[in-house]
């Protein structure tokens, strides 16, 4: 058993471990355009899509170059667009917790169809409904 077969996720917690599971910068944006696109292809999620502009053009770019921060590469958002807060940068959107729910199903199959380890795909979903906690500002 190696150290990235451990289910704990603390292989993916050393240097940029994490950033390299997912593929690097390319990587993550291959995910973005799969979250995107089931974004616009499912019902359920037909009120977190309309709280984003129709051309998702700066919405991809944000949320990937978050990524890239988020799993310890390099800090891309903060050097094109300052510190990360996302509470705050979300305070104007009525997120719930069916947004939350709606908004994890379409990133957990864009990470379930990504060619990514399965302990990987787990670390990073768990770290991923803890940010959406974070963002969730209605009951």
């Amino acid at each position: 058993m190696t150290q990235e077969d451990h289910t704990d996720g603390q292989a993916y917690r050393v240097g940029d471990a994490a950033f390299r599971a997912a593929g690097g910068l390319e990587g993550i944006r291959r995910l973005i355009d799969c979250f995107y696109q089931l974004m616009d292809e499912r019902p359920e999620t037909e009120t977190i899509r309309r709280m984003h502009a129709d051309d998702l053009t700066e919405s991809r770019e944000k949320l990937t170059l978050f990524l890239c921060g988020y799993l310890n590469g390099p800090e891309l958002f903060d050097q094109k667009y300052g510190p990360v807060r996302l509470p705050a940068a979300h305070r104007h959107l009525a997120i719930g917790t069916q947004e939350r729910h709606a908004w994890l199903a379409c990133m957990k199959a864009a990470i379930d169809s990504q060619p990514y380890q399965e302990t990987f795909k787990e670390h990073f979903f768990r770290r991923l409904c803890v940010t959406a906690d974070r963002v969730r500002n209605r009951p």
